[in-house]
């Protein structure tokens, strides 16, 4: 049996191992947020580690009873370096729980298709997100979660979610913590689901003893931990503080860094994705450069509609736009992201900026938004020289579209209608609805006859 030379990291294993088996008799299961970063790793790490004992030290059938999901939220625009690191990570996970017989099972979660990054942002034309309208954290990451934990809650009556969370993390992470808990209690009321409790076993861990768990502690699902040390020394700063207690020689740098989307304009630097180019991924300076164009041009008027989806005016003081982007700006980040895409594969053919999927979900919107003067087939043909794989964006072939223009003669604005409604049609059989079919149907002939004023 595996002992830690640590007072403080065997007592909490211990914790885990009464509240898994004993304090806790029932079988609500438990969620792991796993973010694949250090503290979610040593979390699961002395999670592991706890039912290992369990079932050496329990008589069957009390051992083991209580299912693990180890979840994951991908957001779609994880940093790369991290996103292939994790999805190995949850593979190994996976193998290993199954091969030692543990009730651990893994869980990913990605946002619904209309609730994307891109299909937001190049789709729906929101304004990449700041601090004032942060929109990302709700659809890419709380609601994914929320709707396996909400099954989970629906299955079994009650879940606990263990989080990695500590106080030393910063002031308001410590304030935040607890205010939700209850003295003398392990589990805290989850603040914003129903029938479900909070565990948080290492919050009083310091970041020292974090890195001394992932230095000197074998991984008991069979990864090489010095891979994650080594991302998060590629990806320190200056400012990033560094633990002091160190194993060896390969261990004297390292960082706190804190990865996310590779898209995140919430910050005002990407500290972490600045260092990891410094040290050499230099494949990732598109992807920085391309981040910090968004953060520029997001404000500019000229990228920005007078309104907003709902229609409201949205007009500064200085008569300067502040809605939606434009339909030109949109197709101008779209042909950007498909550029640095292919330059990316090309060398590093598994890493996907945008997927097919997204692109279609994107003609749709375009195309329920009376957007007819760019099409997402015709920019993807532009930057690969071939058709979207799963591309049925447009339902007629060059044949009809030839018939069609013949009987329409010299009058093309009507060519442009039907095969505008045509467009709309299609989308509906795309998303597999007819949802709204009519009324969009209804506002192009509409929009039409005002601009021909027929």
């Amino acid at each position: 049996m595996l002992k830690i030379k640590s007072k403080k990291v065997e007592g909490i294993i211990s914790e885990i191992i009464d509240q898994y088996a004993y304090s806790d008799t029932s079988e609500r299961p438990w969620i792991i947020g796993f973010s694949g970063g250090k503290d979610s790793t040593v979390l699961l790490t002395l999670v592991w580690i706890a039912l290992e004992r369990i079932r050496e030290e329990m008589p069957y059938p009390y051992q083991l009873r209580r299912p693990v999901y180890v979840v994951s939220n991908d957001t779609m625009v994880e940093n790369p370096i991290i996103s292939s690191y994790v999805d190995d990570v949850l593979d190994k996970i996976q193998e290993s729980a199954r091969d030692q017989g543990l009730p651990i099972f893994v869980q990913k979660t990605v946002p619904k298709l209309e609730e994307t990054y891109w299909i937001n942002v190049i789709g729906k034309g929101y304004p990449v997100p700041n601090n004032a309208f942060r929109w990302c954290t709700t659809k890419l990451k709380i609601k994914p979660t929320s709707n396996f934990l909400l099954e989970q809650v629906d299955q079994k009556g009650e879940a606990i979610v263990l989080l990695g969370t500590r106080y030393e993390e910063s002031a308001a992470r410590e304030r935040s913590m607890r205010k939700h808990e209850v003295e003398g209690k392990r589990l805290s009321k989850h603040e914003a689901t129903v029938n479900t409790y909070v565990y948080a076993p290492i919050k009083e861990m310091m970041l020292e003893e974090i890195w001394y768990i992932i230095n000197t502690v074998p991984s008991p699902w069979g990864f090489d931990n010095s891979i994650l040390f080594q991302i998060y020394s590629d990806a320190s700063a200056d400012d990033y503080e560094c633990p002091t207690v160190v194993t060896n020689e390969e261990h004297k740098s390292c960082g706190q860094s804190r990865f996310g989307c590779w898209t995140c304009t919430v910050v005002k630097k990407d500290k972490s994705m600045s260092s990891l180019v410094e040290n050499g991924q230099y494949w990732m300076k598109p992807l920085l450069d391309f981040r910090n164009d968004l953060v520029e041009q997001r404000n500019l008027s000229k990228n920005r509609m007078s309104t907003r989806r709902n229609g409201q005016e949205a007009i500064r003081e200085d008569g300067t736009f502040n809605g939606n982007y434009t339909p030109k700006y949109r197709a101008s980040v779209l042909r950007d992201l498909l550029t640095f895409q292919k330059e990316i594969q090309e060398k590093r053919p598994h890493i996907t900026l945008i997927t097919n999927q997204e692109l279609i979900a994107i003609q749709v919107t375009w195309s329920r938004d009376m957007i007819f003067d760019y099409n997402v087939g015709e920019i993807y043909k532009e930057i690969y020289k071939k058709e979207i794989s799963t591309n049925n964006i447009k339902s007629l072939d060059n044949t009809e579209r030839r018939i069609l223009k013949d009987v329409c003669g010299d009058d093309i604005k009507y060519y442009h209608l039907i095969d505008n409604l045509i467009s709309l049609q299609e989308t509906k059989t795309l998303m597999i609805s007819k949802y709204g079919l009519h009324n969009d149907v209804e506002n192009r002939i509409e929009s039409f006859v005002n601009d021909n004023e027929i």
